[in-house]
Formats: C-alpha cells, structure tokens, sequence
C-alpha cells in the first residue's frame, strides 16, 4: 500500500488542538503574573517537565524502559557548563552541544540498549548512567567532582535579555524552550513515525512484516530522547549556573520515572501535569513536614497507581468519558 492510498485522517484530527490545550498553555503565563516570587520553582518545572517528556518519547510511545535518561541529562548539564566556564557561554550555542553531545552518546547506545528485551534494556541503561556518573566523579579536575563545576558565566539571550537575580529571564527561557520542544514532540508523535512508534510498542514482531524499520525507528526515537533531556540538563547549568555529578545520579532517572507513572505515559501531557503536581507537591509538604514528606508523597502516588491506572491523565480521561454518558 503506498503512503498515498493511507487514511492518514485519524493523525489529522489527532494533530487537532483541542481547547483544553490552548487553556494549558496559557497557565505558565498567567503563573508569571501569579506567583512572582516562586519564578525559580516554576523554572525547576519547566526544566524536569522536558525532562520528563523525554523518558514519554521512548517509554510512553516505543515501549523502551530506561533507568539511565540522567546520563543524558548529565552530558547536556556539562556540555553547557564547559561551555559558559571557557568563555562561550551563549545560551542557544549551549543548548546546541548539550543536544548534540546527548543525542550522539544516546545514538552510540542505542545499539546496547536496544538489543535485549525490557529487562536487559533496563540494566543496561541503568549501567551506562552509572558509569558516566563514577567517570565525572572520578575526573575531578574536569568535572569539579561533588564541589561542581565552577566559572560558569552564561551571556545575555540574543545578547539582550540577562539572566537576572529575580529569574525572570531564567523563567521565560525555560518556559518557551519547553514550549518549542514540545510542540515538536506533539507533530512527532501524531505523524505516520508516530503511529509505527505506537505499533512497535503494541506488538513489535508484526510491525516488520508491514514494512515497518523497527530498529531504526527505535534508534531514532532513543536518540531524540537523548538530546531532550541533555537540553533539560543544559537548562538547568546556564539558569543556576552550576553543575555537579549530582545531574547524574540515578535518583533522578528514578524520579523522573515516578513522575510519568503519576501523570500518565504516552500522552505528552501526562509529562507535563505529573512533573507540576509532583514538584509542587513536594515544594509544599517538605514545607510543611520536612521529616514525613515523602511519606505523604508515597501515598498519594500508590492510591493513583491502584485506582488510576493511565495517572493523572487517566483520571481526567474517565471523568470526560462519565461527563459524556451524562450528557443528554
């Protein structure tokens, strides 16, 4: 059948902005003018929320389970941190080696990670994120070890717009970054390159008897994943001008893990709200109980795993569904 002959109408109405979306996109700025003084806190959203989304590309839509995205995210952290040290530090020239940088180590390890199936493809990711982690801590005149990495100095954006003590800059940067990548991910997922993702996901032994390259579209897609969150990890050194080993340690695979279980995979939005309802969350509660926090935190995320199965997102699905049936 040739891609002519496709009914390619159900990605076209897929690709279709709904209300709802417009509506999401215009909370960050209507955060701006709410919460002036947690700018800092809404930037850390941002920044793991692209994180986040980098582990739905290859978990939420190819099936890969990775514990290792830290290593990305890590890579991208140095990149832009050697960068803005030895005196280049623009902003978008760093966002382009951490990408670069990230997207060519997640190319190299895509044919390790890719070999085996979930449970091999888990340890291996998780191995390569160790390794790079004992590396950075062992090459303490290259990394600055756990002391991080010091002398960062980042110019202004387009030479205009200086990252300010207030973080304001820091704010819409990371914000419109967010945005732009996003925006990519969503016309990546809702074309044909999305849909054979989803197919391989579903049943990876059928997909190449239509033709479908699997390997090389799951080489593309680890791939991809890598450079956005080696982007993350470049956002986070130039808006706190400061990088440590402490980007590479499994923790943050982990939680970044958490994060889309509770907010829903394969859904890109399921990123987003899982990253905002658990980094304000933990914000409030280490606030109110900074002994007992996780606690609360735990719970909340084994009642939405039980009676949730699809997350945040999930839920919100089940309650538009119930709304429709209601409707006369």
């Amino acid at each position: 059948m040739t891609p002519a002959a496709l009914d390619l109408s159900p990605l076209r109405r897929a690709a279709a902005w709904h209300p709802a979306e417009f509506a999401f996109w215009l909370l960050p700025p209507a955060a701006y003018f709410l919460f002036p003084d947690y700018l800092a806190l809404l930037s850390q959203i941002a920044i793991t929320a692209l994180f986040v989304l980098s582990l739905d590309l290859i978990l939420g839509y190819a099936g890969i389970v990775s514990l290792g995205q830290a290593a990305f995210f890590g890579l991208g952290a140095y990149a832009a941190g050697m960068l803005g040290k030895y005196g280049w530090g623009d902003p978008l020239l760093g966002l382009a080696a951490a990408a670069g940088v990230a997207g060519l180590i997640g190319f190299v390890t895509s044919f390790l990670v890719l070999r085996g199936a979930d449970l091999t493809r888990l340890m291996v990711t998780l191995g390569v994120s160790m390794m790079l982690f004992e590396a950075a801590n062992k090459m303490t005149d290259i990394t600055g070890g756990v002391d991080g990495l010091q002398g960062i100095e980042m110019k202004p954006i387009f030479g205009a717009f200086s990252f300010d003590l207030y973080g304001k800059t820091a704010y819409w940067y990371t914000v419109i970054v967010l945005f732009l990548l996003f925006l990519l991910a969503r016309r990546l997922v809702n074309s044909p390159f999305g849909l054979s993702l989803r197919g391989i996901k579903q049943n990876v032994l059928r997909m190449p008897a239509i033709g479908a390259p699997v390997h090389g579209r799951l080489v593309t897609i680890y791939t991809l994943a890598a450079a956005y969150a080696g982007i993350a990890g470049a956002l986070l050194t130039q808006t706190t001008q400061f990088a440590s080993v402490d980007v590479l340690a499994f923790n943050r695979s982990a939680e970044i893990l958490l994060i889309l279980v509770l907010g829903g995979s394969g859904s890109l939005y399921g990123a987003l709200i899982g990253t905002v309802f658990f980094m304000v969350a933990h914000h409030f509660l280490s606030d109110i109980n900074p002994q007992y926090w996780q606690f609360w935190l735990g719970a909340t995320l084994v009642l939405i795993v039980l009676f949730a199965r699809d997350g945040i997102m999930g839920l919100g699905r089940a309650a538009v569904a119930r709304l429709g049936r209601k409707a006369p």
